[in-house]
């Protein structure tokens, strides 16, 4: 398979991830039980160490900050590599590379908070929770946003809830999106740094259909300090975007080395397996299902290094970011659940990553704004064009 459009020095970097979590992170993770969301310090750290050795740790902060700098196809490019183990559908590499801070506090963040927050979260890889959907919805945080925070002399009082939000069991703090103007009101939100364990702060696991759970977070007179607040009063809503659309490129990369492990891992058995007295690969509905995976693969890489590409050169992300995102989460759902069709029973059992894959797979189609969200980017974008077009 030809590497375009990647570079030789991206190919390395590819390469080396592959190395590394074939040879180092993978016989690591076949020491734990099947649902684990996380490697014992003993087995992570020498992989940590090793990760930074090879110049793959932390991979969207900034060099001068201790991260690896990639772009983002680099990014794209790490992710789908890193993704192709049991956890990978929720911990590139089991944690072995690291967590990256949220970028916007190196790009929006002040002196103080960079050296407090930032640069401490690349040293340690921990994970950071972002915090925007509410009981009252997600996907359109302009309205739904009930979180509120007023400012009292030298302190911001949040009140409200947020749910759905993941990572909190790992981490030490997160950004949380909360409404200091009026409702409906995008330039009336605005972006605070919370500890956890801040008096007012109270988290509750909700249990779903993965091996991680998600967290409601309750907020009750949670003062947070003004130097805390991240960026500008008002502008959280810009920050987030930007931030979201960029990181649905390595989030749609991940999802397609999920599936592409998955459809490794079923035409090894199809060759194997035999019913009546041939093998399943000689199968002609075996081998379209083979096909099929592979050239949506194919295709929903292309669209990801497509829209990083045109990143890169400085065009709008937002519609291709949007495409990448529900192309692949929805190409790599359709390949794992022909994977579980390929095994049988075995494709549905703990003895294979299949199943917990599967599970994990169908969330990823609502995280990160759900495909119909995603839709009417598209077509409102496309819908502007084409009346462009009809006035002139």
């Amino acid at each position: 398979m030809s590497d375009w459009p990647l570079s030789d020095e991206l190919v390395m970097i590819r390469d080396t991830a592959r190395r590394f979590m074939r040879n180092d992170v993978k016989p690591a993770e076949d020491t734990v039980e099947h649902d684990a969301i996380h490697l014992p310090h003993d087995l992570l750290e020498p992989l940590q160490k090793k990760a930074k050795d090879l110049g793959i740790w932390c991979i969207r902060s900034p060099a001068e900050y201790g991260g690896a700098g990639l772009s983002l196809l680099g990014q794209a490019v790490v992710a789908e590599e890193t993704a192709r183990c049991r956890m990978g559908a929720y911990i590139p590499a089991c944690g072995a590379i690291g967590f990256d801070p949220p970028n916007t506090v190196f790009s929006h963040g002040t002196p103080d908070q960079i050296k407090r927050f930032a640069i401490p979260g690349v040293e340690s890889g921990q994970k950071v929770f972002t915090a925007i959907t509410e009981p009252s919805g997600g996907s359109d945080p302009a309205r739904a946003i009930r979180t509120r925070a007023v400012k009292k002399g030298d302190r911001y009082i949040l009140n409200g809830t947020k749910m759905w939000i993941s990572g909190v069991q790992h981490a030490s703090w997160g950004m949380v999106f909360a409404r200091t103007g009026e409702q409906g009101d995008r330039g009336g939100i605005s972006s605070f740094i919370v500890e956890l364990g801040t008096k007012g702060l109270s988290t509750r696991e909700i249990p779903v259909i993965r091996a991680y759970s998600p967290f409601e977070l309750t907020f009750e007179d949670c003062e947070i300090p003004e130097e805390n607040l991240l960026g500008e009063e008002g502008k959280g809503f810009q920050i987030f975007s930007k931030w979201t659309t960029e990181g649905r490129i390595p989030y749609a990369a991940g999802t397609i080395g999920v599936a592409q492990e998955a459809l490794e891992l079923a035409i090894e058995w199809v060759k194997q397996r035999e019913t009546f007295k041939t093998k399943l690969a000689d199968k002609q509905a075996i081998q379209w299902m083979v096909a099929d995976s592979e050239m949506e693969l194919q295709a929903a890489r292309m669209l990801i290094y497509k829209a990083a590409m045109v990143h890169e050169t400085g065009g709008d992300l937002r519609y291709f970011s949007s495409m990448a995102k529900v192309t692949a989460t929805e190409t790599a759902h359709r390949v794992v659940d022909r994977c579980v069709q390929m095994f049988g029973a075995l494709g549905v059992a703990e003895e294979m990553p299949i199943e917990r894959w599967f599970r994990e797979l169908r969330v990823k189609r609502v995280g990160e704004g759900p495909s119909e969200v995603q839709r009417m980017v598209i077509a409102r974008d496309l819908l502007k064009l084409k009346g462009s077009a009809n006035a002139n």
